[in-house]
């Protein structure tokens, strides 16, 4: 009976202990999280985010933000583990010292007559002629008896001072971890522990490795179902135009799992004929356009119709169910976004390049996703390459204000931002007609803007020139600045409903072949990782160099401290192609914001290989191998330096193969790039 309620105190002790191993350190790294994200304020406060309620600070809004299945799973579990300690605490008995004079009753040292007679007083109240109850005559037994025994006979006396009983040395007990109802059964306590050791040791872990592996048979690593890159991969095409991007999007397996229900055919009519006008549709055969839309696949339809209410932002009307699945589509966006440009950038050539139309026309598609803006923005205007799409994503800007504007001759964005403050404030409130409120908001958001700035090089170690065959290391070294002054920001993405960070994509492509030589995506974000990656990059670049250990660290330092100011490394290796001049392209592109990104031409000289392992001939004045670098190729303070948008010249896709690939790659620079470009060509 005794090893039945010591194996029963067991079982919650058991769980207890099951519970707290992996629930303790996850709540520790959470609460760690929590406080580390509100250490310093990232994110966008301008009067239109705090309205959206997105990083909103109300007792609602924290409890909705608090309310998802893993944290109140959390609590659940929390309060499971508060209610066993409590039950431990209050059922489980202390284990008791064996004490001969405090069973007896007698104060230590008493007389042998006072233990003699304590015996026979306990004797008449616990011996079995006396008590016929089984826990007085186990009372009296192992403890009553053994007392007497320990403090009258000479041996069990020299037990007990030796051992602490009176029986001597006491073996090393065990107990079943199990509930008492399990045990109470009648010799069935061995095979109850062989199910329980099958079950925990055989059946639980080939439970979850059958979940586990049907689940990754589903999804990705970042959690993109398989189908999903499938009709990615055979959807995308070299000449795919980023207006076309759209279409290849929607193809995704999380959409059509989306449940279509009756009840949404009325509000999606509704919808369609707000965006109408975006969908591309052929205004001369309308009717059979229409009919041509609602005839695809329910769940194309519908992830397309909302995709464009986030776009035009007509998603206030939305039923509740709707708007339930117009959200999960959103917190998808990034991540399938993420993977349709890795089907863009993957090697489709024999070459093993990817391509750089569709590339560019998902990071479009994103940065208009993120800002709420239309693909029909992206037009040309005047001149600017971007059309008014980068003025649309400032609070409190709508397309008649950018009209205004652009009597000013203001006609792109980048113009825009090159003014002065106070001409940035008396355009806005003269010309615009914005409140003084309103262009505290505008110059909040151009502050958290970034300004990048590219530093490319390309050399092969130890030697002069690039011949073909070698092996060309890339340094590109992007900075990052910002008028407020942060390095890691959240972009103000107002309509954007969930937490999305800024990523960039650094490519270095031929635009007039549409191979991508090189793609990297670049965060700035994670200081302390960017940190650790340049430093390991810089130190094996100098160890294979030759370099000595104090040049070694002298170069991991000045790395670092770039870094921390603001920029990151890119470093890549390529094989060099056949003999020829190349004329490429590094742009940075933003996912999140729209008129932000960065491009720089670079020329890259290939020679000859030679049979004797030395240069073929001699080098040209201006350098080996990047002859048009950075600091020649610089664009116009006032231009634009941005790649032009391709929304409006999808209509010119059946001319010529060298013009389309030109104009679908963006290789037609506005302003310095494209000037720059021609002299250096000329040259």
């Amino acid at each position: 009976m005794a090893a039945s309620e010591e194996n029963s105190a067991l079982f919650p002790i058991f769980v207890l202990t099951i519970m707290a191993l992996p629930l303790v350190p996850y709540t520790l790294v959470k609460i760690l999280n929590a406080f580390s994200k509100n250490t310093m304020t990232i994110h966008c406060q301008c009067s239109v985010c705090s309205r959206s309620g997105k990083y909103g600070k109300s007792i609602f809004k924290r409890i909705s933000n608090f309310s998802t299945c893993r944290n109140l799973t959390l609590v659940l579990l929390w309060i499971i583990m508060v209610m066993l300690i409590y039950y431990i605490k209050h059922t489980t008995h202390e284990i008791k010292v064996f004490e001969p004079f405090s069973i007896l009753g007698l104060e230590p040292g008493a007389s042998d007559s006072d233990i003699k007679k304590a015996y026979r007083r306990l004797s008449i109240q616990y011996h079995p002629d006396k008590n016929p109850d089984p826990e007085a005559h186990n009372y009296f037994v192992e403890y009553i008896s053994k007392a007497y025994q320990a403090l009258t006979d000479s041996v069990s006396r020299e037990n007990f001072e030796k051992y602490g009983h009176p029986d001597g040395r006491q073996g090393l007990q065990m107990g079943i971890a199990l509930p008492p109802f399990l045990l109470n059964i009648d010799g069935a306590s061995g095979g109850i522990l062989l199910l329980g050791i099958v079950g925990v040791c055989i059946l639980l872990p080939l439970v979850l490795t059958v979940i586990y592996l049907s689940r990754s048979a589903k999804y990705t690593g970042n959690y993109v179902m398989h189908q999903t890159l499938s009709a990615y991969y055979y959807l995308m095409k070299p000449s795919l135009a980023p207006s076309k991007v759209l279409d290849v999007f929607i193809k995704a397996a999380e959409f059509m799992e989306i449940p279509v229900r009756q009840s949404d055919r009325e509000p999606l009519l509704k919808l369609f004929m707000l965006v109408r006008s975006e969908l591309n549709l052929d205004l001369k055969n309308i009717r059979q356009e229409q009919a041509k839309f609602w005839k695809q696949h329910p769940a194309f339809v519908k992830a397309e119709l909302l995709i464009q209410a986030q776009l035009t932002r007509e998603c206030a009307a939305l039923p509740p169910a709707l708007l339930c699945d117009f959200r999960r589509m959103l917190e998808l966006s990034p991540r399938l976004l993420e993977e349709l440009m890795k089907m863009a950038l993957i090697p489709h050539a024999a070459q093993g390049h990817g391509w750089l139309r569709p590339a560019i026309g998902v990071v479009e598609l994103s940065q208009n996703i993120i800002q709420a803006v239309p693909l029909s923005a992206r037009k040309s205007v005047g001149g600017s390459s971007e059309g008014f799409a980068p003025f649309l994503q400032l609070p409190h800007f709508n397309e008649a204000m950018v009209k205004k504007i652009a009597r000013k001759k203001m006609r792109t964005f980048q113009d825009f931002r090159n003014l002065t403050l106070e001409d940035q404030v008396e355009l806005l409130t003269k010309v615009a007609g914005l409140s003084t409120g309103e262009t505290k908001d505008v110059e909040m958001v151009l502050e958290m803007m970034p300004s990048l700035t590219m530093d490319v090089t390309c050399e092969t170690e130890g030697e002069e020139g690039i011949q073909e065959g070698d092996i060309v290391t890339m340094h590109a070294w992007i900075t990052l600045k910002r008028g407020s002054g942060l390095v890691a920001s959240l972009p103000h993405a107002p309509y954007f409903p969930f937490h999305k960070e800024e990523n960039f994509w650094l490519l270095v492509a031929d635009s007039v072949s549409n191979d991508v030589w090189i793609s990297q995506k670049v965060s700035f974000m994670d200081e302390a990782v960017a940190i650790t990656a340049a430093s390991k990059a810089i130190q094996e670049l100098k160890e294979g160099s030759g370099a000595s250990l104090k040049e070694t660290n002298a170069a991991v330092r000045e790395a670092v401290e770039k870094v921390r100011s603001g920029s990151r490394l890119v470093m890549c290796k390529f094989q060099a192609p056949a003999e020829a001049n190349y004329n490429l392209t590094a742009f940075c592109l933003c996912d999140s914001w729209i008129g932000c990104d960065k491009k720089t031409n670079l020329k890259m000289k290939i020679m000859k290989q030679s049979r004797a392992g030395t240069r073929t001939g001699p080098l040209s004045e201006e350098g080996a191998v990047m002859e048009g670098e950075i600091g020649e190729e610089k664009e116009e303070e006032d231009g634009y330096d941005d790649y032009e948008s391709e929304y409006s010249e999808d209509e010119e896709d059946g001319q010529d193969s060298k013009r389309n690939g030109a104009l679908a790659n963006g290789a037609v620079d506005n302003k310095g790039n494209g000037s720059s470009s021609e002299s250096s060509d000329k040259e």
